[in-house]
This record gives structure tokens, sequence and C-alpha cells, in this order.
């Protein structure tokens, strides 16, 4: 084969691995997205509540978060492809027992199994996008992420809701196996071609990652209110030193690992310190919001999945258009004004959502929604490439891990800090300390809800010191081995 055929071949290569991530990245924001439009319908149908059906959610987070960093760090070590590819199979397996689930405690189990398969989609996925593009397209490679991640955004609501509406709730999950099927093949076409990674005598880090998943799960139990009811205060106490020990025995085995899951020195990079710190606090105040506000939809302002369906796209159609405009504009001029910019965009969504009332218009909600879709797509694309961009090129698989990570987190802990939120000002403004939140009691649930959105005004103070004190350079970091 002569060299302009090789070339061609490569280029060929290139686009498909560009193409199947993008279905990936897609499939894995539809399975989010799809979900959240359905809470209501889904708590309903299998007879539970707000926090009960909550676990659905925080369990696709929890893999995401546990395997995230490992699942990066074994495509580093074995090839992306293989990783790519198996974590489609295994999202098309747990879409399909979803939607065959017969209770919430079966649903909860096979949403976990379709977070294992999101956490390899997430990891690989974007190694090989990012390796796909050329050198300093960081900030393009990861706008174009973030746009197909939206357009699963986009896509999932609409979907979701005219499922709902015409069709039955268990189809919301049928409708990932056929482009999961079509990821496999093309992971498969693609995967032939490429040479065996280098790295792979190197080791795993499977205690650390046993470890952080122990973690997730311990923090998770700490926040979750029904654990708390069952447990007691004695017994939460306890929880909360076997997760302080559990922490310091990470924090000691990972420094002393000969190949640790997460390498702590990345975080001493004023690009990836500052950049997940503010990562981790800008997820948390969308997870604390975007959790509670389909139920005030569809509970309280009485609108029709549909109808939530439409006005869940303007957020992702937002994010979609903007993400790839924000990366380049990184790529050019740097990070700091955009990120400064994405928060400012989120307080005020926030502030919004802090004065909306029983009786208030649907475009009320409807605005803050957008203004949630701008503010990530001016945060969340430039942190992420600067914080990918500042590592060596062979440690951008875990660190793109780290960042999938950071993202489940924040989700994880926002639902989680919502509950906590909802159901303490839910108590406080209804008098009865032992009731769970209730959308049908209108006025006690939107101030309940009110005090969420404060609460995310005030944690997004975190990322806009972050964003200041983040270099206006688009830099590169050398004192990281590679």
């Amino acid at each position: 084969m002569n060299l302009q055929n090789q070339l061609q071949m490569h280029d060929r290569l290139r686009r498909l691995t560009l193409i199947n991530s993008v279905i990936g990245i897609s499939i894995a924001g539809i399975s989010t997205r799809v979900f959240v439009i359905s809470v209501p319908t889904l708590a309903a149908a299998l007879g539970t509540d707000i926090l009960g059906i909550s676990w659905a959610l925080i369990v696709y987070q929890m893999a995401g978060i546990g395997l995230g960093v490992v699942c990066g760090r074994l495509g580093d070590i074995h090839g992306h492809h293989k990783i790519y590819g198996f974590g489609m199979a295994v999202m098309a397996v747990g879409s399909l027992l979803c939607g065959l689930s017969q209770d919430v405690f079966q649903l909860i189990l096979f949403r976990f199994v379709q977070g294992v398969g999101g956490a390899m989609i997430q990891s690989s996925g974007r190694t090989l996008a990012f390796k796909a593009m050329p050198v300093g397209s960081e900030g393009k490679a990861q706008g174009l992420m973030t746009m197909s991640h939206q357009f699963g955004f986009f896509v999932g609501p609409p979907l979701g809701g005219l499922i709902i509406d015409w069709i039955h709730w268990r189809g919301i999950f049928f409708l990932l196996l056929l482009p999961s099927l079509v990821g496999m093949a093309l992971c498969y076409m693609t995967g032939r071609a490429v040479a065996p990674s280098a790295a792979r005598q190197e080791s795993i880090d499977y205690r650390g990652a046993l470890l952080f998943l122990g973690l997730t799960i311990l923090v998770t139990m700490l926040l979750d209110q029904k654990i708390a009811q069952v447990l007691g205060a004695g017994s939460q106490a306890l929880l909360g030193l076997v997760f302080i020990g559990t922490l310091w025995g990470f924090i000691s085995h990972e420094k002393t690992a000969r190949s640790p899951m997460i390498d702590l020195s990345f975080f001493s990079l004023p690009a990836f310190g500052y950049g997940s710190l503010g990562l981790l606090m800008c997820c948390i105040t969308q997870g604390l919001t975007m959790f509670v506000t389909p139920f005030y939809l569809q509970d309280v302002l009485k609108l029709s999945p549909t109808f939530m369906g439409i006005i869940f796209l303007a957020p992702s159609l937002l994010s979609m258009v903007l993400s790839p405009v924000s990366g380049a504009v990184t790529d050019r001029i740097g990070a700091r004004f955009l990120l400064i910019m994405g928060v400012l965009f989120l307080m005020i969504a926030f502030l919004i959502g802090a004065n909306l009332r029983p009786d208030s218009h649907w475009l009320l909600p409807t605005i803050l929604l957008a203004l949630m879709g701008i503010g990530s797509a001016f945060f969340n694309t430039p942190s992420q490439a600067v914080m990918v961009s500042s590592l060596p090129k062979e440690h951008w698989g875990i660190a793109i891990g780290i960042i999938n990570a950071i993202f489940g987190l924040g989700q994880m802990l926002g639902i989680s800090l919502s509950g906590i939120f909802l159901t303490l000002a839910f108590r406080f403004y209804s008098g009865n300390p032992e009731r769970s939140p209730d959308p049908t009691d209108t006025q006690v649930f939107v101030a309940s809800m009110n005090v969420t959105y404060l609460f995310a005004l005030g944690i997004s103070l975190i990322p806009l010191l972050t964003a200041i004190k983040m270099r206006r350079p688009f830099e590169r970091y050398s004192n990281v081995p590679a």
C-alpha cells in the first residue's frame, strides 16, 4: 500500500472513530436525560416515592464514579477500542433489562448495569475522539463530545415524553438497543486496524479501584435520607467513621502504589486541581436542581410528559450549539473568560429557581433551563479541555476517567443533597418532622424547592472562584511524568 493510500485509510479510520465516539456519547446522554424526564411516571408505575426512585439515578452515577477511572486505565493499557466496544454491549444488555423491570429494586439493579456500560463508553469514547483530532485541537474535540452528549440530552426528553404518552414507559429503555448495536459494529471495524497498545504490561490498581468504589457507596449512604431513617443517628455516625477510615486508606494506598488508579500529583497542577474542584461544584449544583425540576413541571404546573420533553429541549439545544463554539474559543484565547461567564449564567438560573411559585408561567422554568444550558456550555467544555491538555497524551485516558468520575460524583451528590435539602425544608415548612416531600402539597413543595435553588446559588460561588484562579492561557504542564 503506497503512502497516499495509507493516508486515505488513516483519514477514513479517523472519521469512523469520531462518528463512533459521537454515537456512544450521544447514547450516554440519552440514557441520562430520557430517564430524568420519566422519573415521576416511573415512581408512580413502580409504587415508590421521590427518595426511592432517586436511587435509580444515583446507582447509574455511582457506576460511572467508581468504574470510570479504572475503565480509562484499562483503555490506556489494553486499547480504548476494546473497552468502548464492550461498553456498548453492556449498555445494550442493561437497557434491555431495565425495560423488563418489574419493581423499583430490579430497576435500580439494572440501572447499575447500564451505568457500567456508560462508564466504559464515556471514558474510552472521549479518549478516542481526543486522539483522533490533531494536536492543539483539544478544545474542539471536547466541544464535539459535549455537543454529542447534549444531542442525547436534546433528543432524550421529547422522545421519552412521546414514548411514555403514546406507548409505554418501558419503551424508553428499549430505545437504546439499536444505536448500541451500531456502535459495537463500528468499533469492530475501526478496532481491527489499530496497533496494539504499547502499555500492555502496566499494572492496574484494582485495590485502589475497590477502595474508590467503596468510598462512592459510603458517601451515597451517608447522604441518602431513606438509609438515614433506617439506620438512625448512631449507625450514621459509625458509617461516617468507616468513610473517614476508608478515605485515609485510599489516599495512603494511592501514594505508595507503583501504578496508582489516580495519580494524586495530577491535582497539584493548577489547571487540573482548580478545574477538578470547579467542575465538581458546578455538577453538584446542576444535580441539585435538575432532579427536582421535573416534579415541579409535572406535579405542580400539571404539564404533560410530552410538553415537559419539549421544555427540556432548551438547555440541550443551547448547549449542543454553543459547546463546539466554546471549545474553539478556548483553543484561541484560553478558558478563564468562558468559565466565569458560564458560572454567572448558572447563578442567574438558580436565582430564577429560588423565586418560582406554584402559579408561575411555564416560560419561567423554560428560561431557567435555557440559562443552565448556556452556562454548562461555557463552563464544562473549557474546563475539561484545559484539564486533559494539561497532562501528557499517554495519561489522557485516565484523565478523562477522572473527569467522568467528577461528573458522576457531582451529579450523584447533587441528587442526594437535593433529597436532603428538599426533605429538611419540606418538614420545616409543613411543621411535620416525619413527612417526606410531596408535590401534591404544592405550596410547601415549591417553597422547599426554592430553598434547594438557593443552596445551588451559594455553592456556585466556589466554581466562580476557581474560574478566576484558572490561568488565562491554554497551557500545557510538563512536570507530570510521562
